[in-house]
């Protein structure tokens, strides 16, 4: 069996190659920069990524059109099941925030193969290898989150639980929402990385509309801008709030604590 890989090169989907590696699983790494070219805007790419595969792990892209076609090209080349990445709690988000994970579950949900659907709560590592860090080593992390509570969960528990499902049968039409053991403020999570790391770090409370301008103001595009806004208010709506145990029953050990990844990822040298 060789499974594919989408999204090779990013947070998961480089995490779940290697895991997978290491237990001697065929894999066929796919991005836009891997040894298998894939692109979901040059559909001439699909074909050779597909061929030969019976289970695709799927990173959606944002725009949700070309989804549907590719999972159908997938089943068509024998593609037997599909476990999907996705964001915790999308039936709260339609219309406000990722389009195209709510439309992957949807199109792998009616695929007619397997279909697992991972429901991930915010990433630990946003702080570290996304659009939080290089404002966290300015000092100053302002968001529109308040003292909303948020259980982050460490990617690396999330490739592990990917590869677990990948390896294994059992999770056919099952949803597994995949969060931190703790919720934690935003505030407490900069304290934690602050005093880790000895570095200066403030959180700062913003309105939307705050929010919105600084981000316009650091040259993001309008849509995005939006976007951004609408996962905030689904999360001060507190749907995503409340810690799983899902990695847990999955992987046998307790998720990984926010402390327990700024230790890892936060302290001096490291």
């Amino acid at each position: 069996m060789t499974i594919l890989v989408l999204g090779a090169t990013g947070k998961t989907g480089r995490r779940v190659v290697a895991r997978l590696r290491d237990r001697g699983v065929n894999v066929r790494a796919a991005s836009r920069s891997s040894e298998t070219r894939f692109d979901w805007a040059d559909r001439s790419t699909w074909a050779d990524a597909v061929r030969g595969i019976e289970v695709v792990y799927l990173i959606a892209p944002e725009d949700p059109a070309p989804i549907e076609p590719f999972v159908t090209q997938a089943v068509e080349a024998g593609v037997r099941r599909f476990v999907a990445l996705s964001g915790r709690g999308m039936d709260q988000a339609v219309g406000r925030f990722g389009a195209g994970m709510a439309e992957a579950e949807r199109a792998v949900r009616v695929s007619g193969v397997g279909s697992t659907i991972l429901g991930s709560n915010n990433f630990a590592q946003n702080f570290d290898e996304d659009l939080w860090y290089e404002p966290l080593l300015a000092g100053r992390l302002a968001l529109p989150a308040g003292d909303l509570r948020e259980p982050f969960v460490d990617v690396e528990d999330v490739a592990d639980v990917a590869a677990t499902v990948l390896m294994s049968t059992g999770h056919d039409g099952r949803a597994y929402e995949l969060s931190g053991p703790e919720a934690i403020t935003f505030a407490e999570a900069v304290d934690t990385i602050a005093k880790v790391s000895g570095r200066p770090m403030t959180y700062v409370s913003l309105t939307p509309e705050e929010y919105r301008d600084e981000l316009l103001a650091a040259g993001l595009p309008d849509e995005v801008a939006t976007e951004l806004n609408g996962l905030f208010e689904i999360m001060r709506e507190g749907h995503l709030a409340t810690p799983t145990d899902d990695i847990a029953r999955l992987l046998g050990r307790p998720a990984t604590s926010f402390t327990s990844y700024a230790e890892r990822v936060w302290a001096p040298g490291e």
